[in-house]
């Protein structure tokens, strides 16, 4: 069994705020990338009721943009959900439902960039963009979930 961290924490190294991505399993009969979903996990709580304590997660769900991969790059497209006032949408999930750590990557080409400006950094990027694709590099594990929508 691999172990992997992920992190939600409102103050990471005593300077910014860290909230990890991760896949979470939306449908367990579909394989690969089509049968998750990616998140943004803003903290880690549980709650107990009838003597059972439950973990859970505070998320912000990512939608999928397209029904394929960016024909360019291979990679999936994705957006953060938000409310209809434009705020931030979250949910509380059970942590079993998460799945896997997830990398998202700005699509700058959708904002007339060619690199990420100075002043954008690990701390504020997944708020300055509103699109990403799902990097299947970063790991074998993400790139074998996508060969599996192959």
């Amino acid at each position: 069994m691999r172990r992997e961290t992920i992190r939600a924490t409102p103050l990471w190294r005593k300077c910014a705020a860290c909230y990890d991505c991760a896949f979470v399993e939306r449908d367990p009969l579909i394989t690969g990338i089509r049968g998750l979903d990616i998140v943004r996990i803003f903290a880690f709580l549980s709650f107990s009721h009838n003597n059972t304590t439950y973990p859970c997660a505070l998320i912000q769900w990512f939608s999928h943009i397209l029904d394929e991969p960016d024909e360019l790059t291979g990679m999936w497209k994705v957006q953060p959900d938000t409310n209809d006032d434009g705020s931030t949408s979250l949910e509380i999930i059970h942590l079993d439902c998460i799945f896997h750590s997830a990398h998202l990557m700005p699509v700058l080409s959708e904002y007339g960039h060619c690199f990420i400006p100075s002043d954008i950094d690990f701390t504020n990027l997944l708020d300055r963009f509103s699109t990403f694709y799902i990097n299947k590099y970063i790991d074998h594990h993400a790139f074998g979930l996508s060969q599996l929508d192959m």
